[in-house]
């Protein structure tokens, strides 16, 4: 995740997708400070990597900011990110602040937590 802009890899496929929002989310102080517009992204977005499939279960979803997290995430940025993913349907939400991870590891995750 970016600044007003959702990066998305569906891991089993290798599909990507660049989800830029047509408003902007980000703000000077916090990479989602306007919660309505990045809401909006995220859902389409979530809707076109899964456009297609036939049966499709609520993912598993790990977002890692990229931007606007020195020094770790405040309570409530985390929980933005969580409401978010909760609000695009997702079935487990992990916020991940660190390196980036590869496939592998971004499956772990989903496994363990």
């Amino acid at each position: 995740m970016h600044a007003n802009r959702f990066d998305l890899k569906h891991i089993e496929s290798g599909k990507l997708l660049s989800a830029p929002s047509d408003i902007p989310f980000t703000t000077s102080r916090l990479l989602v400070g306007e919660f309505l517009a990045a809401d909006k992204t995220l859902r389409t977005a979530i809707q076109k990597l899964y456009k297609g499939r036939f049966f499709t279960t609520k993912p598993a979803v790990l977002i890692h900011p990229m931007e606007k997290c020195d020094g770790g995430l405040s309570q409530i940025e985390e929980r933005v990110l969580n409401e978010l993913a909760a609000g695009a349907g997702a079935r487990k939400i992990i916020v991940w602040v660190g390196h980036t991870l590869s496939d592998s590891e971004v499956l772990d995750k989903l496994k363990t937590q």
